[in-house]
């Protein structure tokens, strides 16, 4: 007898046939399997990772660092080896006692053009990288839904803020998003819990730029962290934050949102759930006889097993590089370049933030005061206007988020000279207070950006390496000029001192993934002919399949996207569960 709320192997699922079957387990993935289970649709959630439990054994964040393995540091081999290279250029933090949630692109690897690097990030367990993300958390506004249509750049969106803003209320409340009602144009106010607040010294900076003559407003950044716990959280056993800043390590409290403590939970209580971890899809099954999706076929990542599991829905939530190697894969004489690609663009207008332009700079005064705990989320400065500047020639835009206002005290920690009782007198000695932004500017969607199958590499299951060509071109080149002058701007009228800004050299290769916000490749759009998906991620050439993540995307905004993949995810599943009911899928 099958145990719904157990995680199961290939061999225990069998030949079973479900109403829906999730692909992936992650933020969008949670959802999906949440909305169905509800609704009283068996589901099958397969997640290609390891199983974890909430909280679980591989979660850190109650261990003391002494208590780490190597004290916390990666071993040597790694650096030798040249395994987790995607840890160490990003900014993650670059640890063993958090590696076990990211992949090691040695044992999964992919390709790209060698002058043309991407970097790809995953985490291949239950829960994917909602154990890992960033948990910045902000609707996109009107304007962002509407910049393809009117600059000609990309596929228009089928959709516009009105048909998701009642699913950002929605997918907020459960979630639990801390936030400020700020009024801005830009960052629509939503569904909040209180608010984390500013230090004095962000305050300061803050109140002056907000006052001054500049377009752009410094805000409190949202963030989903529980800052209080209402009754839709503390039911599935969610605490509040204790700001620890212990997150990569996984959140013993369910502080923050994640599909282990949140989605997944509440699809499990329906008893419509059962999730299968370690198999991993190799593609979506499609019926000749009617074009419909009949299931998906994986291989199990341990005996590699070959299993297929049927299903009236599928929805493919697997990472937006994931679900479209899967739909690549998919091919049948039906769908001869894979599933859902009679447009052709299956694979096309791959997108991500980038990044590398900033400043810093002190903030006087404040002398009396000292920064303390850890709040999860830091200053924010929405996308604003550029249409006063006359040396502006690009288009799109950048926000910037704060790297963190704080008065370090002075310390030695054995990498300086000194010693003695000097050195012992000057540690701990407060320092100036200092402020940091950085931007994430908004790659304009290009139609030869894109990712396909390599010819002839595969990985140990036999599926096709994921191919990626993907970069920036001249304008985010000028946009990072500019994002460096606007961010001293910035700090200037917010009154620091000794304002310092940055970019990278206009002319080198600007680097895509580095921001693990990677969007497109299945676009939504109205016409069929020239898009992948329809306004509700449903695949234009396919009824029965939705994709939801991050694939779907027609843009990409300067907002972080996972509060996006929510709504989007949740308001197809309640499109896909209204037909199922109707009896057309």
């Amino acid at each position: 007898m099958v145990d719904n709320n157990d995680n199961l192997t290939n061999k225990e699922v069998g030949l079973s046939e479900f109403d829906v079957i999730v692909v992936g387990s992650g933020i969008t993935g949670g959802w999906a399997a949440k909305e169905f289970c509800e609704k009283g649709f068996k589901t099958l959630v397969i997640e290609r990772g390891r199983n974890l439990k909430h909280p679980d054994p591989e979660y850190t964040d109650m261990s003391q660092p002494w208590e780490l393995y190597n004290r916390a540091l990666m071993p040597e081999i790694y650096e030798e080896e040249g395994r987790y290279d995607d840890l160490r250029e990003k900014s993650y933090p670059y640890w063993s006692h958090v590696s076990q949630f990211f992949v090691d692109e040695k044992e999964y690897p992919y390709s790209t053009p060698d002058d043309r690097p991407f970097m790809w990030t995953r985490g291949y367990q239950l829960g994917g990288r909602s154990i890992t993300w960033g948990r910045q958390s902000y609707r996109w506004g009107p304007r962002d839904f509407e910049a393809n249509q009117k600059d000609g750049h990309g596929i228009p969106w089928p959709i516009g803020y009105d048909d998701l803003a009642p699913w950002y209320d929605y997918v907020e409340t459960f979630a639990g998003i801390s936030g400020n009602k700020d009024e801005h144009e830009s960052l629509p106010d939503g569904q909040f819990l209180k608010p984390w607040t500013m230090s004095c010294a962000e305050k300061f900076v803050a109140d002056n730029v907000n006052n001054s003559s500049l377009d752009s407003k410094v805000l409190m950044g949202r963030c989903a962290h529980l800052s209080e716990a209402k009754s839709v959280h503390l039911n599935l056993g969610r605490g509040p934050c204790q700001a620890r800043n212990q997150c990569s390590q996984g959140c013993s409290f369910g502080a923050y949102f994640c599909s282990l403590s949140s989605t997944l939970p509440a699809a499990r209580h329906t008893n419509n759930l059962t999730i299968v971890t370690d198999a991993i899809v190799m593609h979506v099954d499609q019926d000749p006889a009617t074009g419909r999706a009949s299931g998906v076929t994986a291989i199990d990542h341990n005996t590699k097993q070959v299993t297929k599991y049927k299903a009236r829905v599928v929805f493919l939530c697997a990472s937006a590089l994931g679900s479209l190697q899967i739909m690549l894969n998919s091919t049948s004489p039906e769908s001869p370049n894979g599933i859902a690609n009679s447009s052709g663009m299956l694979g096309h207008y791959i997108m991500d933030h980038f990044g590398g332009a900033g400043a810093y700079g002190t903030v006087p005064g404040f002398e009396d005061r000292y920064s303390f705990g850890r709040r999860p989320t830091n200053v924010y400065i929405p996308n604003f206007s550029h249409d006063k500047k006359d040396d502006v020639d690009f288009i799109r835009g950048y926000g910037y988020q704060g790297d963190g206002s704080n008065r370090p005290r002075k310390g030695n920690n054995a990498r300086s000279v000194g010693i003695g009782e000097k050195v012992k007198a000057e540690v701990g000695t407060p320092l100036p207070w200092t402020i940091g932004i950085g931007m994430f500017g908004e790659l304009l969607p290009y139609y030869d950006n894109q990712v396909s199958l390599h010819p002839t590499k595969k990985d140990k299951w036999g599926i096709p390496q994921l191919h990626i060509d993907a970069h920036g071109r001249e304008n985010e080149r000028k946009m990072m000029v500019q994002a460096a002058k606007d961010a001293k701007e910035i700090l200037i009228a917010g009154g620091c001192i000794n304002v310092n800004s940055f970019h990278p050299d206009p002319n080198a290769h600007i680097q895509v993934g580095t921001r693990v916000h990677e969007m497109g490749g299945a676009c939504m759009g109205e016409d069929p002919k020239g898009s992948v998906l329809n306004k509700w991620c449903q695949a234009h050439d396919v009824a029965n399949l939705f994709v939801t993540d991050g694939a779907c995307m027609s843009s990409c905004a300067t907002q972080n996207p996972s509060l996006t993949y929510m709504a989007l995810t949740a308001r197809a599943a309640n499109y896909a569960a209204d037909l199922m009911n109707e009896g057309e899928l």
